[in-house]
């Protein structure tokens, strides 16, 4: 008895919740991971959990404005995590306040505003593009494209 009930339930479900709306939410969930992984790891200075994130070939630029010329600087990624690694007094926490995530097959686009704090002082904002896809370990960071201000932050 208990059986059919449970086939039966099942079955109800399945045609009330697409299976792909499950995947995508699945998907969203492990993104969402993926990403506060990376941000976690800066917070505590630890580069391995930023690595685990990473794919091989990411690159991380930053669209900045100087001088009137709109530059694209790109950050080696070797530098970025002896950077993270290196001990400081303060914490280095980036504040992601939503996550706007869009996804085609294994690929991902993720939009995330943020504000960064040295210890508990304000330092800039901005946004942070996130570029991913799919391996068959799991979501990896592709690309990491952001913005930086001072001013106008909301």
């Amino acid at each position: 008895m208990y059986k059919k009930l449970f086939f039966a339930l099942l079955t109800i479900f399945q045609l009330t919740v697409p299976i792909d709306t499950l995947q995508a939410q699945s998907d969203k969930t492990l993104i969402t991971n993926t990403i506060q992984q990376f941000f976690e790891g800066m917070r505590q200075g630890d580069s391995s959990m930023i690595h685990e994130v990473l794919a091989e070939d990411v690159r991380f630029l930053t669209v900045v404005e100087q001088k009137g010329a709109v530059m694209l600087p790109e950050v080696k990624v070797e530098d970025f995590l002896k950077t993270i690694s290196r001990p400081r007094d303060e914490v280095l926490d980036e504040r992601i306040e939503s996550y706007e995530i869009k996804i085609d097959d294994r690929l991902a686009s993720v939009w995330t505003p943020y504000k960064f704090y040295l210890g508990d002082a304000f330092s800039h904002c901005g946004v942070n593009a996130f570029q991913l896809y799919k391996s068959y370990r799991g979501w990896k960071i592709l690309q990491i494209t952001d913005t930086r201000r001072v001013e106008r932050c909301p």
